[in-house]
């Protein structure tokens, strides 16, 4: 990390507008002018946003509140009340983004809404609990809870719009550190062993195009050159095969399968990560720990000792 670097500096990185945050130069977009409107579309945009980053099914409407909030409290199967939590914090969510595009039609109307209005006091209340129930939320996945990008929707609410754009930057830095991890480490485990020549160049690849991913909203042109290049690299990775060698043995052989097999999660997960924008640390522990005892297993083999 270069420390003389101020957070917040800014800078034209290829003619594209960049600014860095904690070793990162970010593509920068300005943040719109604060207004209620401004604010609601935004809202609306990160609501999607978020529902396409979760588990299926829990796009509960807003008018279903009460009925999801009955489910969850009577349910008694700890593995279905989770569900039912998930189910409702959406409801919650849905309600609240709903309470507010009404606050802001009737401030085209000219008619004030104050802070302390029921509405917005309702539509906080909605926001805070979805917050605290969406811990119980997944990534469709599977992986860990993503209560961070939950999150993002009520951090607009609550603050403003500049500052949110700001919170944005830190995670998307947070975001490609993990990446970058994730990848140095597959690196070296694979590059040691002669198999999997070539499939270190390919991951470095498509972590750079993971962290474009993850800093490019989805208006900017560039995202029709870097999203195929994104998906094929990831392609690549997950059909990749290593060459092994006439007389290794059915231990080593199936090291190797199991060594496809972890690329594949690793390609999977620097994919979620780029596409949530937040840097998973559970399931970047859990891959990490997976990569060390494979590189332990490939020794034990004798597949380590193929490395010039």
């Amino acid at each position: 990390m270069n420390t003389s670097i101020n957070n917040g500096s800014r800078k034209d990185i290829n003619s594209r507008p960049h600014i860095y945050y904690d070793g990162y130069w970010i593509r920068y977009y300005a943040p719109p002018a604060e207004t209620l409107s401004a604010k609601r579309d935004l809202l609306l945009m990160l609501t999607r946003r978020t529902f396409h980053h979760t588990e299926p099914g829990i796009n509960t409407p807003g008018n279903k509140v009460e009925t999801a909030r009955a489910s969850y409290e009577t349910e008694q199967n700890p593995a279905r009340k989770r569900v039912n939590a998930a189910m409702l914090a959406g409801a919650l969510f849905n309600r609240a983004t709903d309470i507010f595009t009404s606050i802001v039609s009737l401030e085209s109307k000219s008619i004030d809404v104050s802070t302390d209005n029921e509405l917005m006091r309702e539509c906080s209340a909605c926001f805070e609990e979805a917050l605290e129930l969406g811990k119980q939320v997944r990534h469709p996945s599977g992986h860990e809870g993503i209560d961070e990008l939950w999150g993002e929707p009520f951090k607009v609410f609550t603050h403003s719009i500049a500052s949110y754009y700001e919170s944005r930057y830190v995670k998307i830095s947070q975001t490609m550190k993990a990446i970058d991890e994730i990848t140095g480490r597959i690196v070296k485990v694979y590059g040691e062993m002669p198999s999997f020549h070539g499939i270190g160049a390919t991951v470095l690849q498509f972590a750079r195009a993971g962290r474009v991913e993850c800093e490019m909203m989805k208006s900017d042109p560039d995202f029709f050159s870097n999203w195929p290049e994104f998906v094929t690299l990831k392609e690549q990775i997950k059909a990749f095969q290593p060459t092994p060698p006439a007389d290794l043995g059915a231990l080593a052989l199936a090291q190797l399968h199991r060594g496809c097999g972890l690329l594949s999660d690793g390609a999977d997960l620097i994919s979620y990560m780029a596409g949530v924008r937040v840097p998973m640390p559970k399931s970047k522990r859990d891959y990490l720990d997976a990569l060390e005892d494979f590189e332990l297993d490939c020794q034990g083999v004798g597949l380590k000792s193929e490395s010039a």
